[in-house]
């Protein structure tokens, strides 16, 4: 393999406010931090660790001045992994998502916007004994 995906970059208005939510959401920590420029992951970031097995990305959350404006083409899956997928949507949503209609229909995902309205969709549970969602 030639190259891993260490990271993915949103652009922002809050960099400081919307990393936050992430790492709430994901239990991620702040691992680097300047003006304008936050990046999270579960993970300090070390070249080797990153060369020899599968590390999740981090999320850079970097300050521009303008708004969202459409609908995005890129967005994030989210999987239980200890609670069932309508538990995680709650809590997610008390962290400060919102429910959010995109045409999706009746689908076995929810989606989500976060607090500055990136899409994102939470999918089945992975906990043990958690049956997916009906379709």
């Amino acid at each position: 393999m030639a190259s891993r995906f260490t990271e993915l970059v949103i652009d922002c208005r809050d960099a400081p406010a919307l990393a936050a939510f992430w790492c709430a959401v994901l239990d991620y920590k702040v691992v680097a931090e300047q003006e304008g420029y936050t990046e999270i992951g579960p993970w300090t970031p070390a070249a080797e660790q990153i060369r020899t097995g599968s590390i999740p990305p981090a999320l850079i959350f970097v300050q521009v001045p303008e708004g969202k404006t459409v609908k995005n083409r890129l967005h994030i899956d989210l999987s239980p992994i200890d609670r069932s997928r309508d538990a995680e949507v709650e809590r997610v949503v008390g962290l400060g998502a919102r429910r959010i209609d995109i045409g999706q229909g009746e689908k076995s995902w929810v989606v989500l916007a976060d607090p500055e309205d990136n899409e994102f969709c939470v999918l089945r549970s992975l906990a043990p004994g958690e049956a997916p969602p009906d379709a």
